[in-house]
């Protein structure tokens, strides 16, 4: 087995995430309508040189996809915009893209994008596979983050499979963070774990017993990866952990999500720090033949998966339940490869895109549920249909049901007759309204919060003289 395909995501002196530094609201934007002044942890007004002469060497981590990826890209932006040194450890499938934006990039295990094609999708792995595939990407972790961290002040570790993290920054002796990219990642008495398909976990109905949930997943953490972790640990001469989740989403973790489309239940909560979601902005243009598609005619539906698995022929469907209503239909190709059987000037296939400046111009967006596409498409306004098939995309789509501004299509494969029973919902002139009035209100300052907090966060040691 090859180090690094697990993605559960289907992708004494440690630091205490609730020390000083983060005790302070710095939210709050500023009279002018920009993100807010730096706030020393006392609550003094930082002087404006603060964001520039100062100077951290910050490493963001994370093992998954694109959407686990592209936040600590607008994350890391924000920071070189501080004057920070920044550099990434994440899969190889987004070197290229994120060097070319000026960040150092330490990969770390295989390339993931051929896990999602159709010829991979198989049977789900046999107990011995999965533990090979733990213990390799427990051991890349290891080795590789312990290397990308040298001479950091801090790191920031996203998605629960950050099994290596926050040990190599205790060794350190620096700063850790975790984020989660939703509310569902994070224990909670108001809602269910997420659902990990890899191992025939399905959605929970809905319940007030969310807590012995959450102790049968604190359960599983620890059947998973406690031995793991704590071979690991031995050899670099730290204690044994006990609670291996609470280890690794630590005891205040942050929240990278809108706190409208996507809140923490307990509203001010001193638990758990929400930022707003981390979005990186896209002035990408449109492609000519998307342009010149979008200019034919009325608005059309867009359909993608992201970095999903799909049934093979699924196109086709997709298609049909667009034409059912008498609209286009665009098909993002996303990982899967997702093809149409014929050319037609009513469908086009696409391949990556700026989600931004389409989403503004389509009647409705069908997805998968992810928190970047979710938060896309809330902030351009367009009705959506969000067709869950793991980790955190069920709680997306009871989100978007909730607020009336999509439909949660039923986990699995969709058929023809399913999407257009959705589409009819989406496609009514009362939910596009509703979608239209929801999107002022997600936020898109997220990763400059986040960004100002983390340089309150590095003792003035590391930092070369950060007032404290």
């Amino acid at each position: 087995m090859r180090a690094g395909l697990l993605l559960l995501n289907d992708h004494p002196q440690r630091w205490d995430a609730r020390s000083p530094c983060l005790s302070h609201d710095i939210t709050q934007p500023r009279p002018c309508g920009k993100a807010p002044w730096p706030i020393h942890p006392c609550g003094r007004l930082l002087p404006r040189s603060h964001e520039t002469t100062v100077s951290m060497r910050v490493l963001l981590s994370t093992i998954g996809s694109r959407g686990d990826v592209q936040p600590l890209v607008a994350l890391g932006l924000e920071l070189k915009e501080l004057g920070q040194d920044v550099r990434m450890c994440v899969p190889p499938d987004f070197r290229g893209w994120i060097e070319g934006l000026g960040i150092a990039v330490i990969p770390i295990g295989p390339e993931l994008r051929s896990a999602a094609q159709p010829q991979a999708a198989g049977a789900v792995p046999t107990p011995e596979q999965r533990r090979q595939m733990m213990e390799g990407t427990v051991t890349a972790q290891f080795d590789t983050i312990a290397v990308a961290a040298e001479g950091c002040d801090l790191i920031l570790g996203a998605t629960a499979l950050q099994i290596a993290a926050p040990s190599i920054a205790e060794k350190l002796g620096i700063p850790y963070v975790f984020a989660a990219f939703c509310p569902a990642v994070l224990p909670s008495p108001h809602h269910a774990p997420p659902v990990l398909a890899m191992l025939g976990d399905a959605p929970a109905l809905a319940t007030t017993e969310y807590g012995k949930l959450w102790d049968q997943d604190a359960r599983r953490w620890n059947e998973m990866w406690a031995s793991l972790l704590n071979v690991h640990r031995a050899g670099l001469g730290l204690a044994s952990i006990a609670d291996v989740r609470r280890h690794v989403l630590t005891e205040r973790p942050w929240l990278a999500a809108d706190p409208i489309l996507a809140p923490w239940p307990e509203p001010g909560d001193p638990a758990v720090f929400q930022t707003g979601a981390w979005v990186l902005a896209d002035e990408r243009p449109l492609a000519a033949e998307l342009e010149a598609f979008l200019n034919a005619g009325d608005p059309p539906v867009y359909f993608g998966f992201g970095s999903m698995q799909v049934a093979e022929g699924l196109g086709e469907t997709l298609v049909a339940s667009a034409r059912a209503f008498g609209r286009r239909a665009i098909v993002s190709r996303g990982w899967a490869g997702l093809s149409l059987p014929e050319d037609e000037p009513d469908c086009l296939t696409i391949g990556e895109v700026n989600q931004q400046a389409l989403f503004r111009r389509v009647a409705a967006v069908v997805h998968h549920g992810g928190a970047g596409t979710t938060t896309a498409a809330a902030r351009a306004g367009a009705p959506q249909v969000i067709i869950p098939q793991r980790y955190d995309q069920h709680y997306f789509a009871a989100r978007v049901r909730h607020l009336g501004i999509g439909v949660a299509h039923a986990p699995g494969e969709p058929s023809a007759d399913s999407l257009m029973r959705a589409l009819e919902q989406a496609l009514e002139p009362e939910m596009a309204a509703r979608a239209r009035a929801f999107a002022p209100s997600v936020r898109s300052d997220g990763a400059q919060v986040a960004a100002r907090r983390l340089l309150a966060c590095v003792p003035s040691s590391s930092t070369g003289g950060l007032e404290r």
